[in-house]
């Protein structure tokens, strides 16, 4: 972790503390954790480097936070299929229609009376007979119109998705006063 004077550091006290290190560099009263900040600015005992944005002698700092966000997209893909199509069926029907057919009805009366005709075969009568004969056609009936149609309906989904966001922790050693303002982080060494 990374000292809290790393990073917002007062400028005019890291390049005195640079100067004497270089300037006293044989003489035992030199202290040894500014001449670790001063002179190693890429040193692994601060945690910092200089290529991943932290910087040594700075009077203010910033941090830029990130967090996910989703970005959702909708596709429309195939459901199924309706297809609608016809089958005949048969079936059998009886209907009873009434028909009329003639019939020669035969009336015999006696007769006791005198006649000056002569008997003959030649004499014929003709008597022509008719009578109702079913005739059957079949005729197509439109009983029922079946559609399909579409309709759009609106339904809501739950998506869960996990996201990550950033957050800024601020880690001191030693005796530091600081304080916390929601706007930013303004200059915490006090001193």
């Amino acid at each position: 972790m990374g000292n809290i004077f790393d990073l917002f550091g007062d400028d005019n006290s890291q390049n005195t503390n640079n100067q004497d290190s270089q300037n006293n560099a044989a003489t035992q009263g030199n202290n040894a954790s500014s001449s670790t900040q001063g002179s190693n600015a890429n040193s692994s005992t601060q945690g910092n480097n200089t290529s991943s944005g932290t910087q040594d002698n700075q009077t203010n700092g910033s941090l830029e936070l990130h967090k996910e966000e989703l970005d959702i997209t909708k596709n429309k893909v195939d459901a199924g299929e309706v297809v609608l199509s016809k089958e005949v069926v048969e079936e059998q029907k009886t209907v009873e229609v009434p028909v009329m057919h003639e019939e020669v009805v035969i009336k015999r009366t006696p007769l006791n009376e005198r006649s000056n005709a002569s008997i003959s075969s030649d004499e014929t009568i003709h008597i022509p007979v008719s009578q109702e004969q079913v005739q059957v056609n079949k005729y197509t009936v439109a009983t029922e119109e079946v559609t399909a149609s579409k309709r759009q309906v609106q339904e809501t989904q739950q998506i869960q998705e996990t996201l990550k966001h950033e957050t800024a922790n601020v880690n001191t050693t030693g005796s530091v006063d600081f304080v916390s303002d929601t706007t930013g982080f303004e200059d915490i060494n006090n001193s």
